[in-house]
């Protein structure tokens, strides 16, 4: 009877389990599995490397079973961030997708204001590039030899302080960045350089890297502010050199408004004895 009653006591227990189970917490299971949440994910594909903006994205509703926790929720909370990774449309984004700066190797893309433009010489010999010992962040002065055909090695006033922003393989990845490489990469030898140049300079590098060699020296490693002055002393001789294109242009433009060219006093004592020899004539 004992034995009985026990029986009817642990049923008892069980159904009402069973009642809670099937009447209070499955209810609950459910409501929290087609509980709709928004995240945010691509609408295309979007290479690693490149700038996160709105129109690649979508606010969507999904169900919140199995969700990752670093899931993004919300546009403003990656919009002008950088993809550390390419992903494809229908992707969601992840936390450790997304970094607040570029990647090293094409950084410096991304600080170009206008100003300035981003210009790749290549590298024909070992030793035109410093034998693979530039880096990020040099100063470097450019040696022309046989500068535009006039038999003289110099450097262009143009081109005595320019900034490297990256030394590239052949492979097309940078190296010297500062980045941590494997072995193979180690090996690999720069094959251009990229540095930092007003118009004026571009223009002038592309024709000595069409005509000739080009080889670079380096000035200075450090200390970002002292390479900033070195930048500036550049960029004061480059503005000096404008200015006075300029103004002859300038004087060159007034003497055809006149009709006359300009005459120095000896050309002026020439033309009246001329015209003293033609009246003698007479």
């Amino acid at each position: 009877m004992k034995l009985f009653k026990n029986r009817t006591v642990l049923g008892i227990f069980c159904i009402a389990v069973s009642l809670i189970i099937c009447f209070a917490i499955t209810p609950l299971v459910n409501a929290g599995l087609s509980k709709k949440v928004t995240i945010v994910r691509f609408n295309r594909q979007v290479n690693e490397g490149e700038e996160i903006t709105r129109s690649m994205l979508d606010e969507v509703e999904v169900g919140n079973h199995n969700l990752p926790e670093n899931v993004i929720r919300n546009i403003a909370d990656v919009e002008g961030k950088y993809l550390t990774t390419t992903v494809y449309a229908g992707d969601y984004i992840l936390t450790d997708k997304i970094s607040d700066e570029p990647a090293a190797e094409n950084k410096y893309l991304y600080s170009l204001n206008g100003e300035k433009q981003a210009m790749s010489i290549t590298i024909n010999t070992f030793a035109e590039g410093l034998s693979g010992k530039l880096k990020s962040g040099d100063i470097v002065s450019v040696i022309a030899p046989d500068y535009l055909g006039s038999g003289e090695t110099i450097i262009p006033v143009e081109l005595k302080y320019v900034e490297v922003i990256a030394v590239t393989a052949k492979s097309g990845y940078d190296a010297n960045t500062g980045e941590q490489m494997s072995e193979e990469d180690e090996k690999e030898l720069p094959s251009t350089v990229t540095i930092l140049v007003r118009p004026e300079q571009s223009k002038l590098l592309a024709r000595l890297e069409a005509e000739g060699e080009i080889h670079l020296s380096l000035v200075f490693r450090g200390d970002a502010d002292k390479a900033s002055e070195f930048i500036k002393a550049q960029d004061q001789v480059l503005d000096e050199i404008k200015a006075a294109e300029e103004e002859a242009l300038q004087e060159e433009g007034a003497t055809e408004e006149d009709g006359q060219p300009v005459m120095n006093a000896d050309s002026q004592e020439t033309t009246e004895e001329e015209e003293t020899t033609t009246d003698g004539e007479e």
